[in-house]
């Protein structure tokens, strides 16, 4: 019939159709090969994760076949071999885990087999709020002279919170007292210092001291608090407080320095005279893990190192610094110390799966091993290239995620060699560059690609007649290479 639409199922829209096809095909496996989930932090073990197999795509009758596991190096999860889920083995501590940083989250690989492949998992780990707020020191000594004018502040200690996010946020209160308030200070970061404002002139006379309780909340729900001891004492004459010449410090030193190397100098003076312009250098609210690596000379504001610093562990530290005179007014600054990477740690290689012996009539391109090279150094000193070492048949493809196939690259026979022995050699880029290896054996197993051979063309004899029934008359050999 003239002037009807031409069929969609054309030359042109068939190639459309199986082009659609292909591109969904490679969406689905991209998205396959990362699987992404999400936990609380201190869940039980045995708690359910996630359904890997399902999101791998696997029925439960092909998962005796597929033998799903888990790579050897993470040992916070388990998966079932009956359904395939994914399960907490151990306590997840997310503190201990990732420290301060804002996410966390553990990775690994999952491998099947028949045909063999490996998929990156990653499990977010949510912070729940499991830490109360916490102070350095039980009391906080204040000295106050009584010529000190009302609205005076007086920094106080911050609390710290090892929980991160509306978990770690801090309020502050103070016990009423008409004499005092409490105040909040913008830090950085969005963090708020707390300050004690004197409300009204102190007569030493009449009180020479006063006990205050602060108490930090954080913003969990339910919420934790902790408290610390205030203690007030009234003395005379400190009319000036001493002051830093800078509010921000900031260094930048290489990871590895000696015990004692110089970081920086902080410098405060104070206008008074005497023992009350004396200045005295301390740190301020810092955790444990500063002063295990650094610390402050009291008189002349040097901070230098004390143990080894390590930026694979951490690249940066930001405390406070406190300078007090010697009438008990204090400043406060803080300092900041970038630590930069040094090339000192070679890449590691892990050997996921070897798969021997392998057939000798086994496809070119065919997957005999798995594995995972990573360097914990960063930028060229943590960049990573493979190759093989030794003559064998085989070759090395980069896969994601620092994951390397070693295959076939020609065919085997077990008639000419019956191993391959190669070294995998993973060098980094820094300068001078460091370098790892390991050592794969693949086993070549035989088929029956070789026909017997007679050791010769033709035979031939003489017999007597009249031999006995079974004489022997000629004896002819053969050999086959097959094992």
């Amino acid at each position: 019939m003239s002037g009807g639409r031409r069929p969609s199922g054309g030359p042109g829209g068939g190639r459309a159709a199986v082009l659609g096809a292909v591109l969904l095909w490679l969406c689905w496996r991209a998205a396959a090969e990362r699987l992404r989930y999400s936990m609380a932090e201190e869940l039980p073990r045995g708690s359910l994760v996630g359904p890997l197999a399902r999101d791998l795509g696997l029925s439960a009758d092909e998962l005796p076949a597929r033998k799903l596991r888990l790579s050897a190096d993470k040992q916070y999860f388990t998966v079932s071999e009956g359904n395939g889920n994914l399960y907490v083995s151990e306590r997840l501590d997310r503190e201990e885990l990732c420290g301060e940083s804002a996410s966390c989250s553990v990775s690994f690989e999952a491998l099947l087999h028949n045909p063999l492949n490996v998929f990156h998992v990653q499990v977010d780990i949510q912070d729940v709020n499991d830490n109360s707020p916490s102070f350095r020191k039980a009391v906080l000594e204040l000295e106050i002279g009584e010529w000190i004018a009302p609205g005076t502040r007086f920094p106080l200690e911050m609390a710290r919170d090892a929980d991160v996010g509306s978990n770690s946020l801090l309020t502050y209160e103070l016990t009423s007292n008409p004499s005092f308030s409490l105040a909040m200070k913008e830090r950085q970061a969005g963090k708020k210092q707390p300050e004690l404002v004197l409300e009204r002139a102190l007569d030493r006379e009449k009180q020479s001291s006063f006990e205050l309780v602060l108490t930090a909340v954080d913003g969990g729900d339910p919420a934790r608090s902790g408290t610390v001891q205030i203690r007030v004492n009234v003395s005379d004459a400190n009319d000036n407080p001493p002051v830093f010449s800078k509010t921000v410090y900031e260094a930048r030193v290489a990871e590895n320095l000696p015990a004692g190397s110089l970081v920086l100098q902080v410098r405060a003076t104070d206008a008074d005279a005497g023992s009350n312009g004396r200045v005295f250098y301390s740190f301020g609210d810092v955790p444990d893990s500063v002063s295990a690596l650094f610390s402050v000379d009291s008189e002349s504001g040097e901070i230098r190192t004390v143990g080894p610093l390590d930026f694979e562990e951490k690249s940066k530290y930001s405390f406070s610094l406190e300078a007090t005179d010697g009438g008990g007014f204090t400043d406060h600054c803080e300092v900041q110390i970038d630590i930069t990477d040094e090339n000192d740690n070679a890449p590691e290689i892990t050997v996921l799966s070897l798969s021997s012996p392998v057939p000798e009539d086994a496809p070119v391109g065919t997957v005999v091993a798995l594995l995972k090279v990573r360097d914990r150094d960063s930028g060229e000193n943590g960049e990573v290239s493979c190759e093989l070492s030794g003559e064998a048949p085989l070759s090395i493809v980069a896969s994601s995620g620092g994951s390397y196939k070693v295959v076939t690259a020609s065919a085997l026979d077990r008639e000419q060699a019956s191993e391959h022995r190669v070294t995998v050699v993973a060098r980094d880029r820094g300068s001078p560059a460091m370098w790892s290896s390991a050592e794969l054996l693949l086993e070549v197993s035989d088929v029956n690609d070789n026909a017997p051979v007679f050791e010769e063309a033709s035979y031939s004899a003489y017999v007597r007649e009249n031999n006995a029934v079974g004489a022997l008359v000629l004896r002819v050999v053969a050999r086959d290479l097959d094992a």
